[in-house]
């Protein structure tokens, strides 16, 4: 379960069990979410997979949306494999994200379907065009 905080030490956080999936997360108190206490700037309070990482960055928000997909991996891993051993889930985490990420890439990196025909079409009628205007002009 990954929870994050912008604000101060895990002795204010506090358990919230109502989530729609059924998972304890921990949130902070009302009162805390005020300010920034206790944390330097740009420190941000993740945790992954039971593990608390203090982390530093230009966006809090973004690196909290991080640690939630990475934690949720772990999770996920952890609930398919037999292994207890943090650091191989973390290793076949990376492995499942690398692997998205190239599925992703890959598909980025092809071709619409048809992108090939239409911009060789365009590219002829293009050329009539200017033929025409330098026959005409």
């Amino acid at each position: 379960m990954a929870t994050a905080s912008k604000e101060p030490p895990p002795d204010s956080l506090t358990k919230d069990s109502s989530a729609k999936d059924g998972l304890t997360r921990a949130t902070l108190p009302k009162s805390a979410a005020a300010g920034n206490a206790g944390n330097p700037a740009g420190s941000v309070r993740v945790e992954i997979f039971d593990q608390v990482y203090n982390l530093r960055g230009s966006d809090a928000d973004y690196i909290i949306k991080l640690a939630e997909y990475v934690d949720g991996k772990m999770r996920a891993v952890s609930e398919q494999t037999a292994t207890v051993d943090s650091v191989r889930l973390a290793v076949l985490a990376a492995l499942n994200i690398a692997d998205e990420y190239h599925l992703l890439k890959r598909r980025l990196d092809a071709p619409a379907p048809g992108a090939r025909q239409r911009a060789s079409k365009l590219a002829n009628a293009l050329d009539e065009v200017l033929q025409d205007t330098r026959q005409t002009g």
